[in-house]
């Protein structure tokens, strides 16, 4: 297996909700919605082994001091291989002066974001309108 990374315009909506499901993601209710969303990011670093979309990673930022990180997903089958941590290095390629890098990490994900160096932000609580039901 040879995973290949990518920075990406444009990506087939099948390919992104096969993603989002496989990982039970609320937001493949919203097909176009999500699509558009991940097109318009500041940046969009996807995954592929050949063919097939088996990652992604997008940013959301200001473009010089703050930047969030909205989604990181790699597909069940692929989980466990590096490719999150490849992912993350990328974006941090073009983020890692910014003022500010923020995430929502829950679950599984917080082991993970603690190993690529993140940490929880003092005594902060998040806080959402969250129209999901996976958390």
């Amino acid at each position: 297996m040879k995973i290949r990374l990518s920075e990406i315009k444009e990506i087939d909506t099948d390919q992104i909700i096969e993603l989002y499901k496989a990982n039970g993601w609320s937001a493949a209710d919203k097909p176009t919605e999500l699509r558009n969303a991940l097109l318009n990011s500041h940046s969009l670093i996807t995954a592929w082994d050949r063919e097939k979309l088996v990652g992604l990673g997008n940013a959301i930022s200001d473009g010089y001091l703050v930047v969030y990180y909205p989604h990181l997903l790699i597909h069940p089958e692929y989980q466990g291989k590096g490719i999150g941590h490849m992912i993350v290095n990328k974006l941090q390629e073009k983020y890692k002066n910014f003022h500010m890098q923020m995430l929502t990490a829950d679950g599984k994900a917080i082991d993970f974001y603690k190993k690529v160096g993140f940490e929880k932000a003092g005594e902060t609580m998040p806080m959402w309108i969250y129209k999901g039901n996976e958390h």
